[in-house]
């Protein structure tokens, strides 16, 4: 199992305010569901209550919820309690598991020290988030940025996607 986090964030690391996404980008939302498809998808309880309850689960993926609530219980995903246990129960799959958010799971994964490669989108704007993604020392990774995508019509921003693997 690989282990990988994808996010957007903009350009003070902002990933969320209020519970729900800040800016409209079908272009990153599509690279999102492309690069996850048929993978296991791990987000925080928060995460899932804000997708909106005709897209949950998140479909074409095997969809996991991690909450410290012991009576959380989740249609079409399945619940941990311990990002450990969560990943010891995955260690043998083949697929690739997604974090996904939010800000806690990914100060999770990250202190924990298990993800291999992130997957992040530079969203060149300003919105004003309560939510952030966390510091992380840079130097440990070897990046690639995959494409820059112009803020157009459909785009509200300019966004850059970029790849980091663990060196």
């Amino acid at each position: 199992m690989t282990i990988k986090l994808i996010v957007a964030m903009d350009q003070e690391r902002g990933i969320g305010k209020n519970n729900d996404l800040m800016w409209h980008l079908p272009a990153d939302m599509k690279f999102f569901k492309e690069t996850t498809a048929g993978q296991i998808v791990l987000m925080g309880r928060k995460n899932w209550d804000s997708i909106p309850e005709r897209f949950r689960p998140l479909a074409g993926r095997e969809n996991v919820v991690l909450t410290r609530n012991t009576d959380f219980t989740a249609d079409g995903a399945i619940v941990f309690h311990s990002l450990e246990t969560c990943l010891a129960h995955y260690a043998s799959d083949e697929r690739d598991f997604f974090v996904i958010g939010g800000g806690e799971i990914y100060r999770m994964a990250l202190e924990l020290g298990c993800v291999d490669e992130m997957y992040i989108t530079h969203v060149d704007a300003v919105y004003g988030a309560d939510t952030f993604f966390p510091e992380f020392n840079s130097t440990g990774w070897n990046m690639t940025e995959l494409f820059h995508h112009e803020k157009d019509e459909k785009n509200e921003a300019s966004f850059t996607v970029k790849h980091y693997i663990k060196k």
